[in-house]
């Protein structure tokens, strides 16, 4: 866990396909044209009153996989995310999120969510990754389509994706989404793998950063950047989002830096790649979880914000 720290103002995504699970059990995925945002000014961001807003990002490893333990079983999965979600704690200080990011998630994942009542009324939005014929990817177990989600206690607008330059391995996507009772933004993605089939240099990674930097934008307005990005904190490709704005486990007087959040096959978490970002004028304190998580490869991060 690290001390309280500091998102980035509401800047407009043109351009872009959305893909929205409405709020309430059994909510369709659909289709839809992109919107606009206009920039929050340092003005606007004084004169409102702060925020709490409790985040939790987490690869989830929901397709079947050798390495993705729940991959085979959705119900359980999707239980296992609402419970981890609802019981979040930060320095053991109980905070429930408000608000979700997953990676390597089902849309049928999504839907199931739904139905938990503590989340009956929430707005989700999904975005499917691409194969390498342009296709969105699938999920096994007739789980509908595979790639990232946000969800969030308050209502979303203006949803959109953006597909990042990607490898052929996968097409990498970002979901992004208004929250207008916060004056926020919040956006989440998966980026390409270390691996050697896909990103091994993190030449793409590189770009992927600088794309998501720019939808996200820079200033003093309210914004939350969250998923997997792949990468260490000392390398380049994070060089452009530490620069902009603040990660929630950095810690006082370190620039990069932050718990593990990567486990190998013991369970022992051995690296960082889950991340959450704010700008400069917010406040957060965030916390990965000490034990092994047995549902996925990714331990999850929570982060206590204060938007201001």
């Amino acid at each position: 866990m690290r001390a309280p720290r500091a998102v980035v103002p509401l800047l407009a995504v043109t351009g872009a396909t959305v893909v929205v699970v409405t709020a309430g059990a059994g909510a369709a995925i659909k289709g839809g044209s992109s919107g606009h945002s206009g920039p929050a000014s340092a003005a606007d961001t004084a004169s409102r009153p702060a925020v709490p807003v409790n985040v939790l990002t987490w690869n989830v490893c929901g397709n079947k996989s050798a390495h993705c333990p729940l991959g085979a079983d959705p119900a359980k999965l999707a239980a296992t995310i609402s419970y981890t979600a609802q019981n979040a704690t930060v320095d053991g200080t109980k905070a429930r999120a408000n608000v979700v990011f997953l990676q390597e998630v089902c849309s049928g994942h999504v839907k199931r969510l739904g139905g938990y009542g503590w989340l009956r009324s929430w707005s989700w939005a999904f975005a499917p990754a691409k194969q390498a014929d342009g296709k969105p990817k699938t999920c096994a177990n007739g789980q509908g389509q595979f790639g990232v989600a946000l969800g969030s206690a308050q209502k979303l607008g203006n949803v959109t994706r953006t597909y990042l330059k990607s490898p052929k391995f996968e097409g990498r996507v970002a979901v992004c989404a208004n929250v207008a009772s916060w004056s926020a933004r919040l956006c989440t993605a998966h980026l390409s793998s270390g691996m050697k089939a896909d990103d091994p240099t993190g030449a793409y990674r590189k770009v992927q950063t600088a794309r998501l930097k720019s939808l996200v934008g820079a200033g003093t307005g309210r914004v939350v950047l969250g998923g997997d990005f792949n990468d260490q904190p000392t390398k380049p490709a994070l060089d452009v989002l530490y620069g902009a704005y603040r990660e929630c486990d950095q810690g006082t007087g370190v620039t990069h830096g932050g718990e593990s959040t990567h486990q190998n096959a013991k369970g022992k978490a051995w690296e960082k790649l889950d991340y959450i970002f704010t700008g400069k004028t917010a406040t957060v304190s965030c916390d990965v979880p000490n034990s092994v998580v047995r549902s996925s490869d990714h331990r999850p991060v929570i982060a206590a914000i204060t938007l201001r």
